[in-house]
């Protein structure tokens, strides 16, 4: 069975800094895209970062350059998103996804991602 799971979300004051984690089982992911996305409630799920296959290429909203940072582990199978100066705006539930094969560029829409985690609740007070 194919999983990703997130973690590493929580509650922390603007200005801080967490480190999110997406562990994959089931299969290798090593040579997919893999992204980061969030959701804030009453709004659409959007994008916040990407990284190809081998680490060469990522990719950020503008509204989080500058403050995180994705990487991934591919002996690990696992990806990481590391969050600086965090704001209140930035509070949603965030997820991790892999991306799809036949996308000839990395994927900055959900549509193409094919298998997501659960999720992880990042909360930013102010």
């Amino acid at each position: 069975q194919v999983q990703l799971v997130e973690s590493g979300g929580g509650l922390v004051q603007a200005g801080g800094s967490l480190r999110l984690s997406c562990a994959a089982s089931g299969r290798t992911f090593s040579g997919n895209a893999m992204g980061w996305f969030r959701q804030a409630p009453g709004k659409e799920r959007e994008f916040v970062a990407a990284i190809s296959w081998s680490g060469g290429r990522v990719y950020y909203a503008d509204s989080v350059k500058g403050r995180l940072s994705i990487s991934r582990d591919n002996d690990k199978n696992t990806v990481y998103l590391l969050m600086d100066s965090l704001k209140p705006e930035d509070t949603a539930v965030y997820y991790c996804a892999a991306g799809n094969l036949l996308w000839a560029n990395i994927p900055m829409v959900p549509t193409g991602y094919d298998y997501w985690g659960q999720g992880t609740q990042v909360t930013v007070s102010s």
